[in-house]
């Protein structure tokens, strides 16, 4: 009879153990619910009708306003480890910049990506770094605790005494 319990509990507990392991899936981007932005017709949509199927794009060509991009992720995190991205589609569709006509539809997957390596080193700048002291020093003695009388200031009115 113990020997069941034992089992029993033992199996609670791995089966417990391989739950807490599981992946967490987290969807973030374009959701295709009604329809795929794979389905859009080269030369027969236009913008409209992409707008009214799809819905608005995720993004916009920074210099073509004529190119938008429907973006979706996947993302697994198990644990405490980091986020793996398992999935990226990137659709970009071009439209005919007169006509409004779909030229060109193009499905990018996380293989298409390329990573990038960024240059971590800092621009130097002129000038010189001032400790705290000489930063709440610095200004004592340039000048004066009262407003200007002076009126050819920009900004004040003439004959206007504050």
């Amino acid at each position: 009879m113990h020997r069941r319990v034992a089992y029993a509990a033992f199996a609670a507990g791995l089966l417990a153990a391989t739950a807490a392991c599981a992946p967490i899936t987290t969807y973030s981007g374009f959701q295709a619910i009604e329809a795929n932005p794979k389905d859009v017709k080269v030369g027969t949509d236009t913008k409209s009708t992409v707008r009214a199927s799809l819905g608005s794009p995720s993004a916009t060509s920074t210099f073509d306003p004529n190119v938008w991009f429907y973006v979706d992720q996947v993302k697994e995190r198990v644990a405490f480890r980091r986020p793996v991205i398992t999935s990226r589609n990137v659709v970009a569709i071009t439209f005919d910049k007169d006509s409004e006509v779909v030229r060109n539809v193009d499905t990018l997957t996380l293989k298409d990506g390329r990573v990038i390596a960024f240059n971590g080193r800092e621009t130097p700048t002129r000038g010189r770094e001032l400790t705290i002291l000489e930063q709440l020093l610095g200004n004592v003695g340039r000048g004066t605790m009262l407003p200007n009388q002076d009126e050819n200031i920009p900004g004040n009115r003439p004959g206007d005494r504050r």
